[in-house]
């Protein structure tokens, strides 16, 4: 019976995990990706500070910056410390930070 709980335990653990991970996997396609930076280029903003604010993967903006839009993407952007940051506008947090 021993076994049996830890082998539960271990699964429900692996599945956890696997769940964290993929909410935190955003994939961008390359073609997003290109019409994202080609846009950014054509249409640039002000770089902002947001202090308090790590610019990684899974960190939120939050709500006082301003997102734009991108046509055509369902992600925003927005610029800050000279670097594009794409945003998920539903959660606010960061799916890839353009260098």
């Amino acid at each position: 019976m021993k076994m049996h709980i830890t082998s539960a335990a271990a699964g429900l653990l692996l599945l956890a995990g696997i769940g964290a991970a993929a909410a935190q996997d955003v994939v961008i396609a390359p073609e997003q990706e290109t019409v994202i930076k080609e846009y950014v280029h054509k249409q640039p903003l002000a770089s902002v500070k947001v202090p308090g604010v790590e610019l990684n993967i899974g960190s939120t903006v939050p709500d006082t910056v301003e997102l734009h839009e991108v046509p055509n993407v369902k992600y925003r952007y927005v610029v800050v410390d000279n670097r594009t940051v794409i945003v998920d506008p539903g959660t606010r947090k960061i799916v890839k930070v353009i260098e």
